[in-house]
């Protein structure tokens, strides 16, 4: 744990290296709770190989709340003013607006902290790595219900979602979203870009709806979903797109984390009740349950050929420049 210097209205930590100063620890961020801006730190700190492990030399967009959860929600893609010089980034291209952003990109738990002193809450990473923006090594599966699905169909699409890993050879590492539905990631070779990844995310999400007709939907058009199916989101893979991640706290009320769980907890765990307040410990008793996610390695040439037959059979990818 970090040590403390100092008193508000600000608070000094030595985080590993590197002192970070953080002002206003006070300010609360979740009235609900009475969470504070200290608070959150403190749970970031409790998390730290998991959260590092989660971002690391990722480019990261930022979730800051200046003036906590009931002020405007800031959505940052380039590193805030201010940073130390100790705080790394990479730099990404945005093809459609024709400009580059310096992304933050952890390293070090430090930066991770710096961030929550900025007022970041949540931490939204890219699919890849510095080594090479353009070739994801992470696919992800989210399980994304509608509005009157209820989460129970939710555990049976993941159920299945793991079914169909298991006949590819490939582990998936599930997580709660922290909000209604629930995420797997594969590590995956980074020898495609992000539309063949995407590609192979959309035939998966076909070959579960397969399986599961009555519980699943990969319509497009969100107007077009049965409001009571589980939508297994493909397009998280599309470039710049990117969802919370592992052991980021989520800006809603109930701060709740996006929590990695074992695949024999599906059945029983209610999101709800992993939060700033149980997930430390939660990771004291259990550590990082995707510690081992890098050595699990999966490469996509089934599902690309899977995604080949569907399009030799007409099943065209709807939105294909989402």
């Amino acid at each position: 744990m970090a040590a403390t210097r100092g008193k508000p209205p600000s608070v000094e930590l030595d985080v590993g290296d590197r002192t970070v100063r953080i002002s206003n620890p006070d300010r609360v961020y979740f009235p609900a709770s009475g969470l504070t801006k200290l608070d959150l730190v403190q749970y970031y700190l409790s998390v730290g190989d998991g959260i590092v492990r989660a971002l690391r030399e990722r480019p990261c967009m930022l979730h800051r709340f200046p003036e906590g959860l009931a002020g405007e929600k800031v959505h940052q893609k380039r590193l805030p003013n201010g940073a130390p010089p100790w705080v790394e980034t990479v730099r990404v291209h945005f093809p459609r607006y024709n400009r580059n952003a310096d992304e933050l990109c952890v390293t070090e738990l430090a930066s991770v902290i710096w961030a929550v002193q900025m007022s970041t809450v949540e931490f939204h990473p890219w699919n890849s790595r510095r080594a090479d923006t353009e070739k994801p090594d992470e696919w992800r599966i989210d399980l994304d219900p509608m509005p009157d699905c209820p989460f129970d169909r939710v555990r049976r699409v993941a159920h299945v979602a793991h079914e169909v890993l298991d006949e590819l050879g490939a582990v998936g590492w599930p997580k709660t979203s922290g909000g209604k539905g629930m995420h797997i990631y594969v590590r995956i070779e980074p020898n495609y870009g992000f539309s063949d990844v995407r590609r192979a995310a959309l035939a998966f999400a076909r070959e579960v709806e397969r399986r599961a007709p009555d519980d699943v939907t990969t319509t497009w058009w969100r107007k077009d979903r049965d409001p009571k199916l589980v939508f297994v989101d493909y397009n998280q893979n599309a470039r710049d797109h990117t969802i919370a991640s592992a052991y980021s706290i989520r800006g809603v009320p109930d701060a709740t984390v996006s929590t990695p769980i074992h695949w024999d907890e599906v059945d029983d765990v209610n999101p709800r009740d992993c939060t700033v307040l149980t997930v430390p410990k939660r990771f004291a008793e259990l550590g990082d349950l995707h510690a081992g996610i890098d050595d699990a390695v999966f490469a996509l040439d089934p599902l690309l050929e899977w995604a080949e037959r569907d399009e030799l059979a007409g099943a065209h990818d709807p939105e294909p420049e989402a």
